[in-house]
C-alpha cells in the first residue's frame, strides 16, 4: 500500500473528485471509505460511495430504482431540476436532453437503452471477434516490428494507443485502406513515431464529430449499396420490433464503441505489461504456462480497473443493504474498491493467478450496462501479452524513466472517471525474427 497519507483523518479530508494526492494511489482512500461500511456518504459532494461488491452488483442491476442518466459525469453539473414528488423518473425523461452525453447508450435507461443495445447484436458475435483476432494478431506484430530491434519502447504511444484504435476500426468494419485516415484524425501515433509525436496539425477539430460524419457516410453508402461486409451488417440492423433505426442511431452505436473501447483497452494493456515488467516471477510463470494468460487478464482488471467511478441517481427513496438512499441522490460505484473487497476477494491486494472467483470482478460493470466490448478487450489483452512474451525476453520496467524496483514512479491521468498511466517505458531483449 502507498504511504499517500499516514493519518485517517487526513484521508477523510481529501476530495475524491479534485484532490491530486489521490490520483497516483486511490486505494488507501478506498480502504478508508470501506472502514465506514460498504456504503458511505462522501462529505464533499454528498455522493454515496459503494466499496462493497454485493452492494455494487445490486445497484448495477437495479434499473427500477436507479437511473444511468448521470453515469458519464456523476455529480457534475448536477440534476437540471429539483426533485419533486416521490419518483423523479418522469422529470428525468422531461430533462433527458440536458444531461451530458444523453444521446449515447451509456446514459440511457430502458426502453431506449434496450433498443440501442439491440443494434450491437448483429456485430458482437463470436465469429466477428475471431475474425478481428486474426487482424489484431497481424497488427500486434506490425507495431512490435517498429521497436523490437531497439530493445525498448514507450508502450502507450509506440503500441497501445494505435493498436486499440485500429483494432476497434477493424472490428467495426472500417476498410483497411481508411485505417491511416482514422489514425491521423484521432491522433494515434504512426508506427515508429517518437513518443508523444501526434499528428496534431492534421487532427480533426472535433474527433467525435469527425467520427459521426465518417460513419454516417459509411452507413448511408451501405444502405444504398449493400456489400456483405461488417458495415453492411450494421447498416441493415433493425430493432427487435422490425423497425429500421435512423442513421444517426446506428452511428452512435459505432462511435460509442470507439470511445469506450479505446480508453479502457489501452489502460488494460498498460497495467498488464507494467505487472509483467515489475514481476520477473510472474513473467516466467506466464511463459511457462500461457494458458494462465486469460486469468492474468482478469486479475489485472480486478487489480487495476480502468474505470475508476460509475454513477447512478436514485429515482425514489430506496435502500442499498440497510443504508437509506434519498431520492435524487448520486450513487458512486468504485470498481477499484469493489474489486478489492476482502469479503469477496480474499487477500485482495495480492495478484493471484489461482483466484477461483476472479471472473466476478466488476471492471466491465454488471447488468444491462455491462461493457459490450468486454469480450473484444479481453482478446486484445491476451493477444498482446502472448505476442510480447513470444517476441521478447526479460521484459522490464525502465529504471531510467520510472525509478528502481521498490521506488517506482508513474504519472496517472488526473481524472475521477478513469484510471491509467500516461506512459510506460519498457526494456527487453529481442528474441529475434518472429516465426
Amino acid at each position: 500500500m502507498s504511504e499517500l497519507k499516514d493519518s485517517v483523518s487526513e484521508l477523510s479530508e481529501l476530495n475524491y473528485f479534485t484532490s491530486e494526492e489521490l490520483v497516483p494511489d486511490p486505494y488507501p482512500y478506498y480502504e478508508e471509505l470501506r472502514s465506514k461500511g460498504p456504503i458511505t456518504r462522501e462529505p464533499h459532494m454528498g455522493v454515496y460511495a459503494i466499496t462493497g461488491h454485493a452492494e455494487a452488483v445490486a445497484v448495477l442491476k437495479d434499473t427500477e430504482n436507479f437511473s444511468s442518466c448521470i453515469s458519464a459525469t456523476g455529480p457534475f453539473p448536477g440534476l437540471p431540476f429539483s426533485p419533486d414528488g416521490d419518483d423523479i423518473s418522469a422529470q428525468i425523461e422531461a430533462h433527458r436532453a440536458e444531461f451530458p452525453l444523453y444521446e449515447h447508450m451509456v446514459t440511457m435507461d430502458p426502453p431506449d437503452h434496450t433498443k440501442a443495445r439491440s443494434l450491437l447484436s448483429r456485430l458482437l458475435t463470436p465469429r466477428r471477434i475471431r475474425e478481428n483476432e486474426e487482424f489484431m494478431t497481424r497488427l500486434c506484430d506490425r507495431y512490435i516490428d517498429t521497436f523490437i530491434d531497439s530493445g525498448h519502447c514507450e508502450l502507450m504511444n509506440n503500441y497501445a494507443k494505435p493498436f486499440s484504435l485500429l483494432t476497434i476500426a477493424d472490428f467495426l468494419g472500417v476498410p483497411e485502406e481508411d485505417h491511416e485516415e482514422f489514425r491521423i484524425a484521432l491522433g494515434a501515433p504512426r508506427p515508429g513515431a517518437r513518443p508523444g509525436a501526434l499528428d496534431l496539425e492534421v487532427m480533426a477539430d472535433n474527433p467525435l464529430q469527425w467520427l459521426d460524419d465518417k460513419f454516417s457516410a459509411y452507413i448511408e453508402d451501405r444502405r444504398r449499396e449493400p456489400r456483405g461486409d461488417v458495415l453492411t451488417g450494421l447498416a441493415e440492423a433493425k430493432y427487435k420490433d422490425g423497425a429500421t433505426p435512423e442513421v444517426i442511431e446506428v452511428v452512435r452505436t459505432a462511435t460509442f464503441l470507439f470511445a469506450a473501447g479505446q480508453e479502457t483497452t489501452t489502460k488494460l494493456i498498460s497495467a498488464a505489461l507494467r505487472f509483467i515488467g515489475e514481476r520477473p516471477e510472474l513473467q516466467q510463470k506466464l511463459r511457462d504456462d500461457p494458458d494462465l494468460i486469460p486469468l492474468f487478464v482478469e486479475e489485472t482488471l480486478r487489480m487495476e480497473s480502468p474505470v475508476k467511478s460509475a454513477f447512478r441517481v436514485a429515482r425514489r427513496d430506496t435502500t442499498i443493504g440497510d443504508v437509506p438512499i434519498p431520492i435524487g441522490t448520486t450513487v458512486m460505484i468504485c470498481p477499484g474498491a469493489v474489486n478489492r473487497d476482502p469479503d469477496h476477494f480474499p487477500e485482495p491486494n495480492d495478484l493471484d493467478l489461482d483466484r477461483t472467483n476472479v471472473r466476478e470482478q466488476l471492471a466491465f460493470g454488471r447488468g444491462i450496462h455491462s461493457c459490450p466490448g468486454a469480450p473484444l478487450a479481453r482478446v486484445e489483452g491476451r493477444v498482446t501479452i502472448e505476442k510480447f512474451l513470444e517476441r521478447m525476453d526479460d521484459i522490464r520496467v525502465s529504471t531510467e524513466h520510472h525509478g528502481p524496483s521498490g521506488d517506482r514512479h508513474y504519472e496517472y491521468e488526473p481524472t475521477y472517471i478513469l484510471r491509467g498511466i500516461t506512459s510506460l517505458h519498457l526494456e527487453f531483449t529481442p528474441k529475434g525474427e518472429k516465426s
